[in-house]
């Protein structure tokens, strides 16, 4: 396994670490963030559709359905440590510019809201690369 690899999982690791801390805690802010960021990570590890391969054996109980064990997975697309980080950015900075809009609309409840979500995405990354 090569490092950008480990420090990927590192993120993945330390986001469900901290999702599960935060849903002990009932902090329902960091729960959505986190839950969010990993979401996001989800998607876009998800390999766009392409055109439908043909099927060898079909299911006798759905017509067009394969049959056998994973037969309906799809591949997923592996992302880097810096694919992994630059998502939770994007996270990050959508939140703070939204908080600063809410802000400015004199919505501070909204606007404290997604900044604190956003903390919690920085803390997340300040531990997972302490020097970044």
């Amino acid at each position: 396994m090569n490092p950008q690899a480990r420090d990927g999982d590192d993120i993945r690791v330390r986001l469900g670490q901290a999702l599960r801390v935060a849903i002990a805690a009932r902090d329902l802010v960091a729960v959505s963030a986190l839950r969010t960021a990993l979401s996001a990570i989800g998607n876009a590890e998800a390999v766009p559709p392409g055109p439908a391969a043909a099927a060898a054996a079909t299911s006798p109980h759905f017509a067009g359905a394969t049959a056998g064990l994973g037969a309906g997975d799809a591949p997923r697309r592996e992302l880097s440590a810096t694919d992994l980080v630059r998502i939770v950015r994007a996270e990050i900075t959508e939140r703070q510019d939204a908080a600063r809009e809410y802000e400015r609309s004199g919505r501070p409840d909204r606007s404290e809201r997604l900044a604190r979500e956003a903390g919690v995405l920085l803390a997340v990354l300040a531990e997972a690369d302490p020097a970044g």
